[in-house]
């Protein structure tokens, strides 16, 4: 059932996102203003829910340690790119680079492992 927690988590917060955001009457500039920081945001999100939903895969998934990560992964990437807004210096571009190959990383070993599984099974059914 924790294994699932990623899952739900994933899903919630995009709803929360889309009910918060998306669904606002203020004209553009609102979405304008808070578009780099929530989309940094988000990809921290996604990153740390495919570092939960790989941590499950192992057997090496904690709760705590998963609901923690989430909220100050995409709290800092936020305050990240506020900071780099501030500064001038483009800090932005580097989380984005640096959360982006670890979604990647991740997916491509969740990918890999029931791409194994399937394998497996596949040739237990054949013998």
């Amino acid at each position: 059932m924790t294994a699932l927690l990623p899952v739900v988590a994933l899903a919630l917060g995009l709803v929360i996102g889309w009910v918060a955001f998306a669904r606002l009457e203020i004209p553009g500039e609102l979405a304008a203003v808070y578009a780099p920081y929530l989309s940094l945001a988000t990809l921290a999100g996604v990153d740390t829910a495919l570092g939960g939903i790989r941590a499950g895969i192992e057997g090496r998934f904690q709760d705590d340690i998963f609901v923690s990560g989430f909220v100050l992964n995409t709290l800092l990437a936020a305050g990240l790119a506020f900071l780099g807004d501030r500064i001038g210096v483009d800090l932005f571009l580097a989380a984005v680079v640096a959360l982006g190959s670890r979604v990647f990383l991740n997916l491509s070993l969740i990918r890999r492992y029931y791409l194994t599984k399937l394998a497996l099974t596949r040739r237990k059914e054949a013998t």
